[in-house]
This record gives structure tokens, C-alpha cells and sequence, in this order.
């Protein structure tokens, strides 16, 4: 099975290690009772970083420490959350049918109520208001995941819909990255691009009139285009060891900057530690 692209930071810290992350069993990682590759991946990051909220009265995601916990069988595979039954996989292309939670929610975990500025009708003067951004639900999503490598890099196209009734949205993604090794040193650029529908963004960044209680308007978000890049750097320092840097940039579209929970339009993120296999 070809490598996964993480979809979030610290994931790639891990992949910067080589055999400590990937999409498949370490055949040099630990043995099995038969004496061959181990099924599980495991490992962890330890260090310093944080990613951006771009939620108006939020806090940024701070990351000290993150597990890489991952099995894959002949067929069936769990991944750092996602699960899924792979259906072909041959030296040009891995297809699976994939099973995930969406991650827009997770910037919703970080908000606070505090008093924030509104224009008044009228006048220039703007006056402080009492607003806490609303909660949102993660949804469970399904959908077919296709990965392909060469020389050229790798590419991983993928489609998801909302199983659980959350959103009732799709999503539409497409990364390519490019991996450079030099003895110990390992270089990986990124770029994805995702397709959220109306559906799909509007419930993570619209706001009901209920929802805004008189003080913030109500929005209703129309589909959009987000856009990322990535450049993961690790140096092997042993069999075990591995000190990364990862550094991810993410813009969000234009519907879902247009909300009045959102304060920027961008998501930053990096984390510099080591990561460790077990």
C-alpha cells in the first residue's frame, strides 16, 4: 500500500522519519510472531509547536507531544483515526474506501466568550459585545481514496460525503508532494487543494440568527476552494530517532473568510521536535 497523506501537522513530523511513518508496515520495524514486518506502526513526537485558529475569539492549537498509532492488514487499515478496506492495490495505484472524521471541527474546541467590537447602526462608534462562536459537531465521512507514486512524486486524489447526517456535504482533495533523501536528510514538499460544497462549509461557517443573538449577523457560506502547502525537513539521528521540522500553510476560501465568526483567512501552522518509532 502506497503512503497516506497526513491531513494533519504533526502526522508529517513522524513521516519525515524514514520507515516511521508510511503507508504501509516498517519491514525493518519489529517483528511479528512469524518473524516477519509488523503490521502496527507506532511512534510519537516530542517538542514545541502550534497551529493558528482563524475563529474570532479563539486560541491557537498548541501541540507538545502527538502518537502515530496505525495497523494495516492484507485489506483492512487504521490510520491515525482513519479506517479503511483497501480494494486494489498493485505497483502503479492503491484505491481504498475510507472512513474519517471531518477536521474542520477541531478549531471549534479552542473558543472562548469574550467581548468583541461591533459597529453600531449608524455611527462609527463601535461598542463591546458579549460573543462566543457556536459549536460545532465532528462528522463521520466515507468516501474513495486513490494514491499513485513515481519518480515524478506522489499523488492522492480523494472524495468524501458526510455519512452521519452532520453536514450532509462532500468533499473533494487532491495532494501532490515530492520526497528528496540525501543519506540522513529528508525533504518533503507538499500541495493540496480541497473542494468543500455549500453544504459542507456552510455548517462549519455559517451562522443561524439564533446563533448570532442579535449581536453578530446571520451568514450562510456557498461552496468553496481551500488551498495548502507543506514542507516537512527530518534528519535521521539513529535507527530510533529522527529530529523534524514541519511548517504547513493553509488558506481557507473566500465563503468561509466571508463569516462573520472567521478573523483570518489563513491557517498557520509548524512544530519542530523529535520523532521516535516504537
Amino acid at each position: 500500500m502506497l503512503q497516506r497523506t497526513a491531513r494533519f501537522l504533526v502526522p508529517l513530523l513522524l513521516a519525515a522519519a524514514p520507515g516511521l511513518a508510511g503507508g504501509q508496515p516498517n519491514p525493518g520495524g519489529n517483528q511479528g510472531p512469524s518473524g516477519g514486518a509488523s503490521r502496527w506502526r507506532i511512534g510519537a513526537a516530542f517538542g514545541y509547536g502550534e497551529r493558528s485558529n482563524p475563529l474570532v475569539q479563539s486560541d491557537d492549537l498548541p501541540i507538545v507531544v502527538d502518537l502515530d498509532i496505525a495497523w494495516f492488514g492484507d485489506r483492512w487499515f487504521f490510520d491515525n483515526g482513519d479506517a479503511g478496506f483497501t480494494f486494489a492495490d498493485n505497483d502503479a495505484l492503491t484505491a481504498s474506501i475510507v472512513g474519517r472524521f471531518n477536521s474542520d471541527r477541531v478549531f471549534f474546541s479552542r473558543t472562548n466568550t469574550r467581548f468583541i467590537a461591533v459597529d453600531t447602526v449608524g455611527t462609527p462608534i463601535e461598542i463591546p459585545a458579549d460573543f462566543k462562536p457556536p459549536d460545532r459537531d465532528y462528522a463521520i465521512e466515507l468516501g474513495v481514496e486513490f494514491l499513485t507514486d513515481g519518480r515524478w512524486g506522489a499523488l492522492q486524489l480523494a472524495g468524501f460525503h458526510d455519512a452521519s447526517g452532520t453536514h450532509d456535504g462532500f468533499e473533494l482533495n487532491a495532494d501532490y508532494s515530492f520526497s528528496w533523501r540525501r543519506q540522513r536528510l529528508h525533504i518533503e514538499p507538499s500541495l493540496g487543494i480541497s473542494y468543500k460544497s455549500a453544504s459542507l462549509n456552510d455548517y462549519y461557517w455559517g451562522l443561524t440568527a439564533a446563533e448570532g443573538r442579535g449581536v453578530v449577523p446571520a451568514y450562510e457560506a456557498d461552496a468553496g476552494i481551500n488551498w495548502n502547502a507543506r514542507l516537512t525537513i527530518g534528519y535521521q539521528l539513529n535507527r530510533k530517532w529522527t529530529a523534524s521540522l514541519v511548517v504547513e500553510y493553509e488558506r481557507l476560501n473566500d465563503e468561509a473568510f466571508k463569516s462573520p465568526i472567521v478573523e483570518e483567512q489563513s491557517v498557520r501552522g509548524v512544530f519542530a521536535g523529535l520523532a521516535r518509532r516504537f
